[in-house]
């Protein structure tokens, strides 16, 4: 079984075991070599008479085609999500109280010492299952999806020239102390936190991931 990472400064795990995020978008990216080849680029082919993206294909030196660029995840892929050791022994905990064999058993195999890197595939708590895989510029992100993605609507006081305080609201993410105006504006500044500055300006080509949580 593979495993997805999400990133837990800004909550998104804690969305994704929450139903909340049911979205991920990851950036493209060429290998170094395929089949043998240098790799210098890739190339979206989109299906004849419209913008539909059907194929991404890596490129050699001199611009041929090499092969298909695929997503590491496929649709009806039930896929584990990242934990650390500490956190699934307090997910065990919960489950099954501090003195089943489970959760003692787990404690001084995996987190007596200090261990807190990830958990094997196998013995994480929580999966979900892909459901569809698109290829899509960043930018193209609907409002919508922009709370799949695990931006949430957050209200709060505000106060008008004349003193009078009010309630109005926006878009955040964990670990913003900011308010959005719209669901894609939250987005952006979120994307470049998890990504990398500079990531929604560059408007990459994403691999799109939509799952549900089932276990």
């Amino acid at each position: 079984m593979k495993k997805i990472m999400f990133n837990d400064k800004y909550g998104l795990t804690q969305a994704v075991l929450e139903g909340r995020k049911t979205m991920t978008r990851r950036i493209i990216k060429a290998p170094k070599t395929m089949e043998g080849q240098w790799v210098s680029g890739f190339a979206i082919c989109k299906r004849p008479g419209c913008d539909e993206i059907v194929e991404v294909m890596a490129l050699d030196e001199e611009g041929g085609m090499i092969n298909n660029i695929l997503p590491k995840y496929k649709p009806g892929e039930v896929v584990a999500v990242a934990q650390n050791y500490r956190e699934v022994y307090e997910y065990l905990k919960q489950t099954y109280g501090s003195r089943s064999s489970i959760t003692k058993d787990f404690y001084f195999e995996h987190v007596f010492g200090g261990r807190v890197m990830y958990v094997m595939a196998e013995l994480m708590p929580h999966q979900i299952r892909i459901t569809n895989v698109r290829v899509e510029r960043l930018q193209d992100i609907s409002a919508e999806d922009c709370i799949r993605e695990g931006v949430y609507h957050q209200p709060f006081e505000q106060e008008d020239h004349d003193g009078i305080t009010y309630w109005d609201s926006g878009y955040t993410f964990k670990g913003s102390r900011m308010i959005y105006h719209t669901s894609r504006d939250a987005f952006s500044v979120l994307i470049d936190k998890v990504s990398g500055k500079g990531t929604w300006e560059s408007n990459p080509y994403v691999f799109v991931y939509e799952f549900e949580l089932i276990k």
